[in-house]
């Protein structure tokens, strides 16, 4: 498909890719404001069903823990149908399991449907990113990447500020999976009016269909039509792709490592804010609630920080090293000022928990957490495409799996945690280990392009690390010429 042609998403009014940009970011908003709403009403949870507080605990983690299965199934079949029908059929059933867990009457339905819906809320992970990448040229998409970037994080935030209030006024846990229930439905109806087809070999086969009832000429078909794989191979396509790749990458394994810890600390708040702010300032359930609200503020504050600092940097980069693609070490700038900050706001949250000290202490040390986590997962995000190319669809759904597994372990052993070192220093247990981490990024940016030639999988191994000279430019450009 030409880069001029009327249906290539790439030359679609800007208007129109803003908004399905947003659209995107909402439905993956929607997933993740699921994960972490019943958090406001675990204790009438408890009360209902008479189960213990971990088993309340359990209803966010299995949700995140269906993440683990979701992507590896959502993302190679947008790839073999499209976007939009896997978006459909997914939110369809997704809507059905939120039904079902307003609905419950006992623990085992209440924990099934919540896994089930994480299964399926998980196609947003999978595809909202690759429908961004789909609508718009590298150039922009930076911009695009960056404020799609906050959804997952708001998500988790705002939802312990809704059930906590909804709690506090004394509404029904099942209100809460209802409300969830009509924004999955509302989501389903604007993916099925408003979003369109973006994947570029699905818009082929649909051309080429058209043509061919058209003309009654079948020479007309697309590349996607003449795939012949057996169901084994799709299925060791699907499944097993992501961790060959993970596996065989010292590059991928430290990024995945660090990003999953990062997720994980952000689902543990969600047992450790209750036990800092409800239980040592005496807060109620809604109140508790709204201390998460600065770890979104200071994710906006990232993301324009990002776009009006370090993506202008970028982009004078790619001035400077074209016609050559900027190497990805690039991306590991705005990581290593993130690292310091993600690892101290640990600290900060810690030692100004104590009960004497105002509230104010500790909910503000959200906003440096907020800044952090958006700088490294953008960074290290990005890196891993610019690294990977071919194969980043492979290794992003090997982060994503790992990286949920770390979010729905991490609030499983929160409270024991900070029950038995107290506050303090569990907090200063997690700093440490960020600090441990921390020097990632600084490695990467320094001694990444080495680690890239020897990669088996990282096609970018051989790009020049510093501007090139423009004789060498000249050079490059005549042999493409050529």
């Amino acid at each position: 498909m030409g880069p001029q042609s009327p249906d290539n998403p790439k030359t679609w009014s800007k208007g129109y890719r803003w908004y399905i940009t947003t659209l995107a970011a909402v439905l993956l908003l929607n997933a993740t404001f699921a994960s972490s709403a019943p958090s406001g009403v675990i204790p009438d949870l408890i009360e209902y069903f008479s189960f213990s507080r971990a088993v309340g605990t359990l209803t966010i983690a299995i949700f995140v823990a269906g993440y683990c299965v979701g992507p590896l199934a959502w993302g190679p079949l947008s790839e073999s149908y499209g976007r939009k029908p896997v978006f459909v059929f997914t939110f369809i059933v997704y809507t059905g399991f939120q039904i079902g867990c307003a609905l419950s009457r006992n623990t085992a339905s209440i924990l099934i449907f919540r896994f089930l819906g994480g299964v399926f809320a998980a196609s947003p992970l999978a595809n909202s990113g690759a429908v961004i990448a789909d609508i718009w040229d590298p150039a922009v998409r930076g911009e695009a990447m960056a404020i799609f970037t906050l959804a997952p994080f708001a998500g988790p935030t705002f939802g312990p500020i809704v059930s906590g209030f909804m709690a506090n006024a004394g509404v029904s846990w099942r209100w809460v999976f209802w409300v969830l229930a009509m924004f999955t439905g509302t989501c389903l109806a604007l993916v099925i009016f408003t979003l369109p087809e973006t994947y570029v070999p699905i818009l082929l086969v649909k051309r080429a269909q058209r043509l061919r009832k058209e003309t009654g000429d079948n020479r007309y078909w697309a590349p996607l039509e003449r795939e012949d794989k057996s169901i084994g191979e799709r299925i060791k396509h699907v499944f097993a792709r992501p961790f060959v790749v993970l596996v065989h990458e010292p590059m991928l394994i430290a990024i995945t490592l660090y990003m999953s810890f990062m997720y994980g600390c952000l689902y543990l708040l969600f047992e450790a804010y209750p036990i800092v702010f409800t239980q040592g300032h005496n807060l109620n359930q809604g109140m508790s609630g709204l201390m998460f609200l600065p770890i979104f503020i200071g994710g906006i504050t990232g993301v324009i920080i990002y776009l009006f600092f370090f993506n202008p940097r970028y982009e004078r980069a790619i001035a400077a090293f074209a016609p050559y693609p900027v190497p990805p070490e690039y991306r590991m700038e705005v990581c290593m000022l993130a690292a310091p900050i993600f690892a101290g706001s640990f600290f900060w949250f810690g030692w100004t928990s104590y009960p004497s000290i105002s509230l104010w202490a500790p909910m503000l040390s959200g906003i440096p957490l907020g800044v952090g986590v958006i700088f490294l997962f953008l960074g290290l995000f990005n890196y891993t495409i610019d690294a990977y190319l071919f194969v980043a669809a492979s290794a992003l759904s090997a982060i994503t799996v790992v990286r949920s597994l770390f979010g729905a372990g991490f609030p499983l052993f929160a409270t024991q945690m900070y029950v038995a070192l107290n506050p303090r220093w569990a907090s200063t247990l997690l700093g440490c280990i960020a600090t441990l981490l921390g020097p990632i990024p600084f490695i990467l940016r320094y001694y990444g392009h080495h680690l890239r030639r020897r990669s088996k999988y990282a096609p970018t191994g051989d790009l020049p690390i510093k501007p090139p000279s423009e004789e060498m430019k000249e050079k490059e450009r005549a042999a493409r010429a050529v």
